[in-house]
């Protein structure tokens, strides 16, 4: 009967409502983005957590809207009900004898169930696009959450002390680490500035560049032997200066606490087989894996600092030394798998780039385009993507891309922020994190590739961008 059909998709809707965790709850914003809200025991206490005022009161929003929700469906269920006892009845009693007026009230009746039927379908349909959107499912994250014992950033209370051993890394429960931010993204109307002031009103224009289509699955090259490797970064120069080339390959360990080896390998196959053209020590330690190489120089953070340093191969001397203006550093906005990786360099069809969050920003994404042989800053941008929310990020044709996770085996390329526009967009990328710990990811404008380092494996990407 028809209000059997009906009562069966209620209770399969009511189902689908319930399927939300205890710790875990979503909802779409006005202006269509997915916001959520975790409740998180952390195992450290955190310093850095922001803004519990405004999570706490999203959340208990939530909530309400999640119980005025259910009691709308817990209604329309015991409706159903009624209106099936009432039909069943009411056919019998038209079996019989059928009166006059009773014809009329099986035509309400049925006019009704239509009715009701297209707003349980209404309804479906509207659920369907919502999961359909950016927000992640509650059983991934709910996984996510129950997950892997891994590597992850230094607790508040560890940052202040000294290094104790060539490891000083911590273990975090790598869910926890992901899921510690309350919202994606900070509202516009919270940050302070757009823009820095003074930067100078320039258009970048990246001619016969496009968007971000679609990445390949990844290619493994080199598997570091030793704990020393677990994180790193490797990485080619896309407008290599003489003797180097685009074969040449560089690589950095960074796991320790005093790191200045630069590996140098004269191309692929040298690589591979891990043999070394040539190991440069370094005059400063470096920080983190946010390292590029670029027109013969190695651009990366001093341990410790928000110095900006320019190191220059040919010459093996520090060229240029330049603070990066109220930038965090050493875990007060990295990505969420930790690491210190407050600050990340970056290279595309348009220059260098460097991404950090300050506290002006309130933790969101701040890019500035660099004057590579200065480091001077030419123009920043504030997006309203949270930094502690991502798992990593990288620049092509002046637009960053952000990944949303960095152990989950199918991640997905999540926003992508437009510095010719200053707008941002949610996509729906897929990324394959095949050895489950991401803790590098750069684009080689010169090969159209994506460099990754995971898990101790160094694996390259291939890529697709719409046609401009």
């Amino acid at each position: 009967m028809i209000a059997t059909s009906l009562l069966t998709l209620a209770s399969f809707f009511l189902a689908a409502s319930g399927q939300l965790s205890p710790t875990f709850s979503r909802t779409l914003s006005r202006d269509g983005r997915c916001i959520y809200s975790f409740t998180v025991a952390s195992p450290h206490e955190e310093a850095s957590c922001s803004e519990p005022g405004e999570a706490l009161a999203a959340v208990r929003e939530l909530q309400r809207d999640r119980a005025a929700q259910q009691r709308q469906l817990e209604s329309l269920s015991d409706r159903l009900r009624l209106l099936e006892a009432k039909s069943q009845g009411e056919s019998l009693s038209l079996s019989l004898s059928p009166a006059p007026g009773q014809q009329g009230d099986v035509r309400r009746l049925q006019m009704e169930k239509l009715d009701l039927l297209r707003r349980l379908e209404s309804m479906k349909q509207e659920n369907m696009q919502l999961r359909a959107r950016q927000c992640p499912s509650a059983e991934t994250l709910q996984d996510s959450h129950q997950g892997r014992q891994s590597f992850s950033s230094l607790s508040s209370r560890q940052k202040t002390q000294p290094d104790q051993g060539a490891y000083n890394w911590s273990f975090e429960n790598a869910g926890y680490q992901e899921l510690k931010s309350e919202i994606t993204e900070i509202p516009a109307s919270r940050l302070i500035q757009r823009s820095n002031a003074g930067s100078p009103a320039t258009t970048l224009h990246s001619s016969g560049c496009g968007m971000l289509e679609w990445v390949g699955e990844p290619v493994t090259f080199q598997k570091a032997d030793n704990i020393a490797g677990k994180y790193g970064v490797w990485m080619k120069d896309p407008e290599p200066v003489p003797p180097y080339t685009r074969e040449s390959i560089w690589r950095i360990n960074t796991v320790g606490t005093d790191i200045r080896q630069l590996y140098e390998y004269h191309d692929l196959d040298q690589f591979m087989r891990g043999h070394p053209n040539k190991v440069y020590v370094l005059p400063e330690p470096v920080e983190s894996t946010g390292s590029v190489i670029y027109r013969g120089s190695l651009y990366y953070q001093k341990r410790r600092s928000r110095t900006l340093l320019r190191y220059d191969m040919k010459t093996e001397t520090i060229l240029v030394r330049k603070d990066l203006p109220n930038a965090g550093y050493r875990g007060v906005y990295p990505y969420s798998w930790g690491g210190y990786t407050d600050i990340d360099f970056a290279v595309d069809e348009l220059g260098l780039w460097v991404t950090y969050s300050t506290n002006q920003a309130q933790g969101a994404i701040v890019i500035s385009k660099l004057n590579p042989n200065t480091l001077e800053t030419q123009q920043t941008w504030t997006t309203s993507i949270r930094k502690r929310s991502v798992a990593n990020s990288f620049m092509i044709c002046g637009t960053l891309y952000t990944l949303n996770s960095y152990s989950n085996h199918n991640a997905i390329i999540n926003f992508a922020y437009n510095t010719n526009t200053n707008s941002s967009k949610v996509l729906n990328i897929p990324f394959e994190n095949r050895y489950r710990y991401n803790s590098m990811t750069d684009y080689n404008p010169a090969e159209k590739k994506i460099l990754v380092w995971d898990n101790f494996n160094m694996v390259m990407y291939d890529i697709r961008l719409s046609k401009v």
